[in-house]
């Protein structure tokens, strides 16, 4: 059996069912109708269709369809009969076809799960920053968007809601989480970089305990491991496109987030940067603390223990404004438990590192210098 379509050139859409078809000299005009909704006299008014039409547009239908049925054998004349005797039949039969095939709405197949309307009602309410009944609605879906298209969006919508409310340990945790359950997710470099900056904010003076100091620094250096290039570019662009997004959709909560987000970073300064920056200030920290458990240990004539930690400033934080003091606090301790040889040793590197700094350690050059006048270096080789 041979397959034919007719081409129908400029389709003129019906508006109503009662409109009558047209012919012009550009070809044949109509639209799918709903047989339903057509009164009684459409149907007849396709055989008088037939009925106008000129020789011209009866010949070339006859003509078409005599080329498609080629091998019967039969006369063009008994063709053009049968054609126009059927053609209602035809239009009628190709109108609920068209209609049905236009029925489905492109909305249906649209249809937001109610998993997804939850996850959209939370990016509102972290849009007007009702923080709290973003983290109650987010919570709630973490477990029922695990190892779904949602999951990573989930745990970085509700991280971000911590950081802002200030609960960064939960936020960490939470950075933590997306990282380790959607290692590919494209929010993974924002999530590494949060998770450095919410161990930063941890971070407590030096007096106290640093472990979230350290924890910081490890997570700023896997930071810059894993991502050495400058992604302030990146940013700019960002910032830009959401721009133009807000300008077509000023409503959508989701491009306003990003714009605001892509806009502190800009302000920020790069990640890069300020994660070179904050791994320097850190250390610079770890090194006070240190080098005050160190004079606090001094203070106690604990000596060899002030000794322990003015070596940890020395050799862990030579790039840190508190080696000179250690140098400093060395020399002293190790005078004060009479290791004369290490004493006078210190004193030679520290002239050595700072040698228009030598008025700072005179006096116990000096001791050093009166130990050895009256009593010979045992370890000397001299």
């Amino acid at each position: 059996m041979r397959h034919f379509r007719v081409f129908l050139r400029k389709p003129k859409r019906i508006t109503s069912a009662a409109q009558p078809l047209e012919t012009g000299s550009s070809g044949l005009h109509f639209s799918a109708v709903n047989p339903r909704q057509a009164p009684a006299s459409f149907f007849p008014s396709l055989r008088r269709f037939t009925v106008r039409l000129t020789a011209a547009r009866q010949d070339q239908l006859v003509s078409y369809f005599f080329t498609c049925f080629k091998g019967v054998s039969m006369s063009q004349s008994v063709m053009k009969k049968s054609v126009l005797r059927i053609l209602p039949g035809l239009l009628c039969l190709a109108l609920p076809l068209s209609s049905c095939s236009s029925s489905k709405s492109p909305k249906a197949t649209m249809t937001a799960t109610p998993v997804e309307l939850r996850y959209r009602e939370a990016t509102e309410k972290i849009a007007k920053r009702k923080y709290n009944d973003a983290i109650v609605i987010l919570e709630s879906l973490m477990f029922s968007t695990r190892a779904t298209a949602l999951e990573d969006d989930v745990l970085k919508a509700l991280a971000d809601s911590y950081y802002k409310k200030k609960e960064y340990i939960l936020a960490a945790d939470t950075y933590r989480r997306l990282l380790q359950q959607t290692p590919d997710s494209p929010y993974a470099r924002d999530a590494q970089f949060m998770l450095a900056k919410s161990y930063e904010k941890l971070s407590p003076f030096h007096e106290l305990d640093q472990e979230y100091t350290v924890k910081a620094i490890n997570e700023f250096e896997t930071y810059l491991d894993q991502y050495p290039s400058d992604d302030s570019a990146q940013a700019a662009n960002d910032l830009e496109l959401y721009k133009n997004l807000m300008k077509v959709n000023p409503d959508n909560a989701s491009y306003r987030e990003k714009y605001e987000a892509a806009k502190e970073e800009l302000a920020s300064g790069s990640p890069a940067r300020y994660s070179q920056k904050a791994i320097s200030e850190l250390r610079e920290r770890l090194a006070h603390n240190r080098f005050s458990i160190a004079r606090q240990y001094f203070k106690l004539k604990k000596y060899r223990a002030a000794e322990i930690f003015y070596d940890v400033v020395i050799n862990q934080y030579p790039d840190t404004k508190w080696l000179e003091s250690a140098w400093i606090g060395k020399i002293d301790s190790e005078i004060k438990q009479n290791n004369w040889f290490e004493a006078r040793q210190s004193i030679e590197t520290f002239q050595q590192l700072y040698p228009d700094k030598a008025k700072l350690i005179e006096p116990a050059a000096k001791r050093v210098t009166a130990h050895y006048s009256n009593k010979r270096d045992p370890k000397s080789k001299e």
